[in-house]
């Protein structure tokens, strides 16, 4: 608990430097009807020593349940040193490196991650975070806009893959500014793109692409990027970091390959944690880097010729013209991205690759057992990567709940998004052949239990 060092004499010294009688008198603003005396059904005051053992207990509760819940954040293995090197002091309370002189540490680190993640997408450029893979597509969205000025409809299309979350999100920051978001046709058979109902002349200044999807398929990014281009679009490529081991990355789709690539962050080492914080990553083509928001940090070398680290391409409005500057990111999610570039350090290409390669086994094994149970398909065929989408023959969230009594959280229920009684499964490296197999037992056991069926 913090410790507060003001002493009663220390107050009342304050208060009279600034002519104030009391604290009270510094709130004296706020309306008197709104002021109340006592914060009722609020617990008396407990020590340190109790609220520890308070909330050691209420940790019990949650249990440790197995998950197979994916749906943009994934339940990865950590290794130690992670967050053991990300929590020392200095990457701790590392602030913006502004004094290049004084943050090279940070600076490197940085560094090294927008290294990192121009290999795993293909493309030129790295910037050092924004909030989420949400937030990324919304300032993806305004810098293609920014790239992209012949086109003046404000028209993103979206392919039908992308995640739902993210659209509203994308259209709560870009809607303002005058962005508008719309679906792509969906094949009702593979879930991806109908390309049969495409029709040009719509004039995107930009085509989103998820890859995965949102619902686990795998679409045709090179046919789709080059129908962007064809259009005069941008292509905003929204990716999962850990699926570019093994799938083909975003800087060499189709022809010309995508120009601006988003996704959240969260695999790469960062904890679920009851949803954040995460933190979103964004690639681009090398010409359009200057309306890249947020910080980049180059390589160089000083008077003496030692290689340093700097900052560079400060589009703020701190630096240049209020109309011209981008996305004020810098700040953010900075000891996100320090765990990030230590995770890919320790893991390399080929932990990587492995980590892909045992999730997408996994989920083919939980998926041939579960379509095995009576009432239970495949909503999509078609290749996956590590989340696959079933249909089900009854409600969806009953059997989530009784599954959740016997500690499996078993999925995403994915029925309004697919217009039908759906579930959106995952699995990753952190489960076994026995965790599988328990969890495909248990759902035959919820649905024998169960006899409500669609209508």
């Amino acid at each position: 608990m913090p410790f507060i060092p003001h002493t009663e004499k220390d107050t009342q010294e304050m208060l009279k430097t600034i002519g104030a009688d009391s604290i009270a008198d510094l709130f004296d603003e706020i309306p008197a009807e709104l002021m109340i005396e006592h914060l009722h059904h609020v617990p008396d005051a407990l020590s340190e020593m109790e609220i520890s053992r308070l909330m050691r207990e209420r940790a019990k509760l949650d249990g440790t349940p197995m998950c197979f819940i994916g749906a943009g954040a994934y339940e990865h293995h950590i290794p130690t040193a992670v967050w053991d090197i990300s929590t020392r002091g200095e990457f701790y309370s590392a602030y913006t490196p502004y004094q290049a002189e004084a943050s090279q540490g940070t600076l490197q680190t940085i560094y090294e991650y927008q290294t990192m993640m121009t290999e795993l997408t293909g493309l030129a450029v790295s910037n050092a975070s924004l909030y989420d893979g949400a937030s990324a597509l919304a300032e993806a969205s305004l810098m293609a806009v920014r790239s992209n000025r012949r086109v003046k409809t404000g028209r993103i299309l979206l392919a039908p893959g992308v995640n739902p979350v993210y659209e509203q999100v994308a259209a709560a920051i870009c809607g303002a500014q005058g962005l508008t978001f719309e679906r792509l046709p969906r094949d009702s058979m593979s879930g991806n793109i109908n390309f049969e109902q495409l029709s040009d002349g719509r004039e995107p200044v930009a085509v989103v692409l998820q890859q995965p999807s949102f619902a686990g398929t795998l679409d045709d990014v090179d046919r789709l990027t080059n129908w962007a281009h064809a259009q005069g679009a941008l292509v905003l490529a929204v990716v999962n970091p850990i699926s570019l081991a093994l799938l083909k990355p975003p800087g060499q789709w189709g022809e010309q390959g995508a120009d601006i690539a988003c996704g959240e962050g969260q695999p790469l080492g960062v904890p679920l944690s009851s949803g954040g914080p995460y933190f979103g990553f964004m690639t681009c083509k090398q010409k359009h880097v200057r309306q890249m928001p947020g910080r980049i940090v180059g390589r160089t070398t000083d008077l003496d010729g030692k290689p340093g680290f700097v900052l560079t391409l400060q589009a703020r409005e701190q630096h240049i013209r209020r109309s011209k500057a981008t996305s004020n990111i810098c700040t953010n999610q900075g000891l996100m991205v320090t765990a990030a570039t230590i995770y890919m350090s320790l893991l390399g290409y080929e932990g990587l690759v492995s980590i892909a390669n045992a999730s997408h086994a996994n989920t083919t094994a939980l998926v041939d057992g579960l379509c095995s149970i009576n009432g239970v398909e495949r909503l999509f065929d078609g290749p996956f990567f590590h989340e696959v989408a079933l249909k089900l023959d009854r409600p969806v969230a009953p059997l989530l709940d009784r599954l959740a009594e016997r500690d499996i959280l078993g999925g995403f229920d994915l029925t309004s998004y697919a217009g039908a009684d759906a579930l959106l499964v995952c699995v990753t490296e952190t489960k076994t052949a026995q965790d599988i197999e328990t969890y495909i037992a248990a759902f035959a056991d919820v649905m024998a239990a169960s006899n409500v069926k669609s209508g």
